[in-house]
């Protein structure tokens, strides 16, 4: 029975992560790409709009680093749950 709730809380917990993440990803790809372009054109980088660097190229890096940030999430919670091998 310990094991069956244990089990529940980590898939709890993953869940929770992985939602937080996908929000993170839509804010990034669908918000500053699309709904903040506007507002986001006002700055420029390298003299590109800031609204064009981030459909174009910063969502790629911010997608990456959301890959490292779950590896490490899922790290710590496997250990917390002991299911790291």
């Amino acid at each position: 029975m310990a094991d069956k709730k244990n089990a529940k809380a980590y898939w709890k917990e993953n869940i929770r992560y992985v939602l937080i993440l996908m929000a993170v990803w839509f804010i990034v790809s669908f918000g500053a790409g699309i709904l903040f372009k506007d507002a986001l054109n006002s700055v420029k980088i390298g003299g590109f709009k800031l609204g064009f660097w981030f459909a174009q190229q910063g969502s790629m890096y911010v997608f990456v680093v959301l890959i490292f940030v779950y590896v490490r999430l899922m790290n710590k919670l496997d250990k917390k749950y002991g299911y790291d091998v």
